[in-house]
C-alpha cells in the first residue's frame, strides 16, 4: 500500500499541475477556437511518464533495501551514526568515507566546526550517464544530490548526523524522484564508516594480542635471566652451611639465619612485578652477612641511602648481582679484602644507585662485560627500555663503581 499511495501522490501532484496549466492556457488563449486535444494529449503523455518514473523509483528502492516504506521511498535520507571514537577521529573517518563515494566532488570540510558538505553527481541508474540539463525525461528526476554531515562530540564517542538529499527545495519532492540515489549514498557512507570502525577495532585487537605475546616473551626472558643469577649464590651458600655444620655449628646457624632473611626477600613474584630498593637492600645485606661469615674482617659494608628512596621500584636481584660482582671480581682476589658501599641519590625524575668497592679494580678478566653485567643491561632494557642505564667506572683510588640509573616511578616493559 505504501508503494501505491506514493505513486498516487506523485500522479495527483502532476495532475493538479497540468490542470493549473490548462486553466492558465485557457485564460491566455480565450480567443483560440482550435481543438484542445493536442494539449490534453501532451499532458496525458507526460502523466504517463510520471507514473512510469514513480513505479521505476519504487522498484529500484525495493531492490536496494529489500522492502519499501515511507522512509526508504523518500528522496531525502537522514542517518544517525554512532562512532566509538573522539570527535576529531570520527570526523576524519567521515571525511574519508565521503571522499571515497563515487562521483563526489566539491567536498567542503571544516574540521574545527566538525561540519562537512559535498556534492554528488547523479548518474542515470539505467543508462550510466549524467542527466542532460534540457532532457525532457531527465527533468522529472532530481539531477544532482548533496551531502550534509555534522559530528557531535560525546564522552569518548561521537554521533554523526548524515543528510543525503537532492540539490533542490523540498517542494520538488512532490514532483520528482531520485531513483534511490540518495538512499544508496546514505547506505554507502554508513557502511564505509562501519567498515573503518571495524578495521580499527581489529587493528587494536591485533595490537593488543601482539603486546600480550611480547609481554609473555619478555616475562619469559626476564625469568630466564633471573634464573641464571640466583642459583649461583644459593648453591654456594648451602655448600658452605653444610661444611660449617660439621666444623662450626654456631656459625652455620648464623649463616642459615641470614639465608632465611635472604630468601624472605626473594619470595616469588609475578613475572613482571618489580621489587623495591628497600627489599633489594635487605637482600644484599643478608647476602653480604653470609659472605662475612666466610671472609671475616676482610669484608666491610657501608650503606648510605635516603629513606625517601627506599620505595623506588627495582627489578628483583639486580642490585644483588652488582654486589656479588663487586665481591667476586673486586674484593675476593684482593689479599686484604676491602669495603663495599651501597649509595642512593635522587636526580630529578631518576634515582642513581651505586655499588662501589675498593678492590682489585678492572682487569683483563673482568672489565664490565661479564655475563652478570650483561644480564643486568639486558634486564634494564626489557623493563625500562631506554629510560635506564648501567655505568661501570673505575673507583678512586682503587676498585670499581657500578651505577644503576632508573626512573623514580615504575614503568611498563619497553
Amino acid at each position: 500500500m505504501t508503494s501505491f499511495f506514493f505513486v498516487i501522490r506523485l500522479t495527483l501532484a502532476w495532475f493538479l499541475a497540468f490542470m493549473l496549466g490548462v486553466i492558465v492556457w485557457n485564460v491566455l488563449n480565450e480567443h483560440y477556437n482550435g481543438p484542445a486535444w493536442p494539449f490534453v494529449l501532451i499532458c496525458m503523455a507526460l502523466l504517463g511518464m510520471v507514473i512510469t518514473g514513480a513505479f521505476s523509483h519504487v522498484r529500484r528502492v525495493r531492490l536496494i533495501t529489500g522492502h519499501v516504506d515511507g522512509g526508504s521511498l523518500s528522496s531525502r535520507q537522514r542517518r544517525q551514526v554512532e562512532i566509538p571514537f573522539e570527535a576529531g577521529e570520527a570526523f576524519r573517518l567521515l571525511d574519508a568515507a565521503v571522499r571515497e563515494l563515487p562521483r563526489s566532488e566539491n567536498v567542503e570540510s571544516a574540521p574545527d566546526s566538525l561540519q562537512l558538505r559535498a556534492k554528488v553527481r547523479r548518474l542515470d541508474p539505467y543508462g550510466n550517464k549524467l542527466p542532460r540539463r534540457y532532457s525532457l525525461f531527465g527533468w522529472f528526476n532530481h539531477r544532482d544530490n548533496q551531502i550534509l554531515a555534522t559530528v557531535a562530540p560525546g564522552d569518548g564517542s561521537s554521533s554523526v548526523t548524515l543528510i543525503c538529499e537532492p540539490c533542490s527545495g523540498a517542494w520538488s519532492d512532490w514532483f520528482r524522484v531520485d531513483d534511490g540515489t540518495n538512499l544508496e549514498n546514505a547506505e554507502a557512507i554508513t557502511r564505509a564508516i562501519t567498515r573503518r570502525v571495524a578495521e580499527r577495532r581489529r587493528g587494536e585487537q591485533a595490537a593488543a594480542r601482539q603486546t600480550a605475546t611480547e609481554k609473555e616473551l619478555t616475562v619469559a626472558r626476564l625469568n630466564l635471566l633471573h634464573a641464571q643469577v640466583e642459583p649461583h649464590f644459593l648453591y654456594n651458600t648451602l655448600a658452605s652451611a653444610q661444611y660449617l655444620t660439621r666444623t662450626d655449628p654456631a656459625r652455620a646457624d648464623d649463616m642459615l639465619g641470614h639465608l632465611i632473611a635472604y630468601l624472605r626477600h626473594s619470595l616469588p613474584r609475578t613475572g613482571d612485578a618489580l621489587s623495591t630498593l628497600a627489599d633489594e637492600l635487605e637482600r644484599s645485606r643478608a647476602y653480604l652477612e653470609i659472605l662475612r661469615i666466610r671472609m671475616g674482617d676482610r669484608l666491610k659494608l657501608e650503606i648510605d641511602v635516603a629513606p625517601e628512596l627506599l620505595a623506588t621500584p627495582l627489578p628483583p636481584m639486580m642490585l644483588q648481582t652488582l654486589v656479588e660482582n663487586a665481591v667476586k671480581h673486586g674484593l675476593e682476589p684482593k689479599p686484604g679484602g676491602g669495603t663495599i658501599w651501597l649509595l642512593g641519590r635522587a636526580k630529578e625524575d631518576t634515582v642513581a644507585i651505586t655499588v662501589a668497592d675498593d678492590g682489585q679494580g678492572f682487569s683483563e678478566a673482568g672489565s664490565g662485560t661479564g655475563i652478570g653485567l650483561k644480564n643486568v643491561r639486558e634486564r634494564l632494557g626489557l623493563v625500562y627500555g631506554n629510560t635506564a642505564t648501567l655505568a661501570i667506572l673505575a673507583n678512586f683510588p682503587t676498585g670499581v663503581a657500578a651505577t644503576l640509573t632508573v626512573p623514580s616511578k615504575a614503568v611498563g616493559h619497553g
